[in-house]
């Protein structure tokens, strides 16, 4: 879970700070992350906390840094708010460019099917 936190009053604090430690669960080690937020930059957004950490998780997922549920845990929506989310901001579901395109061609010839 990503935090963001905005720091009142600190005019010597960094803009943007990172602090990361390993979290220990069941079977894997992950990495918990904080990121500060002055309040400088987030009035200078015009977002919310929460806003923030939905634009960057569009973003992340737009750019295909991030999966569908990966993102919409950044985000701390449910799976089918983020895809609402996607919707009102015309993001697609996938993305399908001319190299897949081809691809599935080449693999429909190889298979006969075309």
């Amino acid at each position: 879970m990503v935090e963001v936190r905005s720091q009142f009053n600190k005019p010597t604090a960094p803009e943007v700070s990172f602090l990361s430690y390993p979290k220990h669960n069941n079977r894997k080690t992950s990495l918990v992350m904080s990121v500060v937020i002055s309040d400088e930059i987030l009035q200078a957004s015009q977002l919310t906390p929460s806003e923030f950490c939905q634009e960057i998780a569009l973003f992340l997922f737009q750019t295909g840094r991030l999966t569908i549920g990966y993102a919409s845990q950044l985000a701390d929506m449910q799976p089918n708010s983020f895809r609402q989310l996607l919707k009102q901001r015309n993001i697609p579901l996938y993305s399908y460019d001319v190299e897949d395109f081809e691809l599935d061609l080449k693999n429909l010839r190889e298979l006969g099917r075309l």
